[in-house]
């Protein structure tokens, strides 16, 4: 089951990174195909659309993860990652959590209520509703992907230090953090790709451990978009590489 942990992890590197200008715009959708060696163990998405929460017109992110093929067979996977954030501050309004990993579910919607620093989380599957109180400018797993990309420390970060900030998931609040490995040029099926590369924490003891070996790969440029995620496993590693992309703000810049 770990494997497929990185269906979720996906989301939350994918827009790993207010305010400079913004690094995405609604439109942009891009797929990531995740394989273990040469075998294609499914595929996970991101798409931003629009929406209106609280009479203001707001990124609406849809992010999927789904396995395929013998993959499929052996170990279903189907999920849907959903966040409603504000266009200026990036702070969300609303998410949406619904799950089927190897028969393992969840189905959850939490709202945001910014002013007085809490979340009400409707817990569908157990029939469940509670108030959780969270830290100012906390994020969820998907508006958090968003945030980072547009930090005003993404483009200063220097080797060794780290960007942290508040998230939201399974009903507590964690520390993420992304530390600043360095630069590296990797070979894509777009082409060779100058990458800014990422080793992504949370606080131990949770789904995502410190010990777990991620390294996350993002677009050197404007877009920072996730170009590889690689986990390494007891045997060989899991690698998620970007496969599809339309409708991004700036060039994707590409090395022939």
């Amino acid at each position: 089951m770990k494997k497929f942990i990185l269906l979720t992890l996906v989301f939350i590197f994918t827009n790993s990174f207010t305010q400079k200008e913004d690094s995405f715009t609604t439109g942009e959708y891009f797929k990531l195909r995740i394989h273990y060696g040469l075998v294609t163990a499914g595929y996970a998405t991101l798409e931003i659309k629009e929406a209106v929460r609280n009479n203001k017109k707001v990124h609406h992110v849809i992010g999927t993860g789904y396995t395929t093929g013998i993959t499929k067979a052996f170990f279903k996977v189907s999920d849907n990652y959903q966040s409603f954030f504000d266009k200026e501050t990036g702070r969300p309004y609303q998410f949406l959590r619904k799950i089927d990993e190897g028969g393992y579910t969840k189905y959850q919607e939490g709202f945001f209520n910014q002013s007085n620093n809490s979340v009400f989380v409707k817990d569908y599957k157990n029939n469940t509703e509670k108030t959780f109180t969270v830290p100012e400018n906390v994020q969820d797993i998907v508006s958090a992907f968003y945030y980072l990309r547009n930090h005003p420390d993404i483009d200063k970060v220097k080797e060794g230090e780290s960007i942290s900030i508040d998230m939201f998931f399974d009903d507590e609040t964690t520390k993420f953090k992304l530390k600043y490995i360095g630069k590296e040029d990797i070979s894509t099926k777009f082409g060779k790709v100058s990458c800014m590369v990422f080793r992504p924490y949370v606080q131990a003891g949770r789904v995502f451990k410190e010990e777990e070996s991620l390294t996350v790969w993002v677009s050197d440029d404007d877009n920072k978009i996730p170009v590889r995620i690689k986990a390494s496993l007891a045997v060989g590693s899991l690698k998620a590489d970007l496969y599809e992309y339309k409708g991004l703000k700036h060039t994707f810049k590409v090395k022939k």
